[in-house]
């Protein structure tokens, strides 16, 4: 078994931060990218930010600059640093990482529960 365990949403006003955490844990031989997505109510999920093995990151136009992805090889943790944060940022938040569970098996995406992010104006 694979599990994905977030932590850190809330609500906060507009102009503050937060801090997201992610571990992942269980059978695990390799992990590539993981990331974080957010869906808010209405809306597609879409992806916020992801980080390779080798910590090349990718993030949203909506969140360049605000956010900050990093990750810890060793842990198997991804954290989320979101600065300046917006009403529009208000969302589920979704750890995501893609995962080999043993050698031989190929790549499958494995996701969290979600958090929710609530932002006040």
């Amino acid at each position: 078994q694979v599990q994905l365990v977030e932590s850190g949403g809330g609500l906060v006003q507009a102009g503050g931060s937060l801090r997201l955490a992610c571990t992942a844990s269980g059978s695990i031989f390799s992990i590539n990218a993981m990331g974080w997505y957010r869906q808010a109510p209405g809306k597609q999920r879409e992806l916020v930010a992801s980080v390779t093995s080798g910590d090349r990151k990718n993030y949203a136009d909506a969140v360049w600059g605000r956010f900050t992805i990093s990750r810890d090889n060793a842990k198997n943790t991804v954290d989320l640093q979101m600065n300046s944060l917006k009403p529009e940022d208000t969302a589920v938040y979704y750890c995501n990482a893609a995962i080999r569970r043993y050698w031989y098996q190929s790549e499958s995406d494995y996701w969290g529960q979600g958090t929710q992010v609530t932002v006040s104006s």
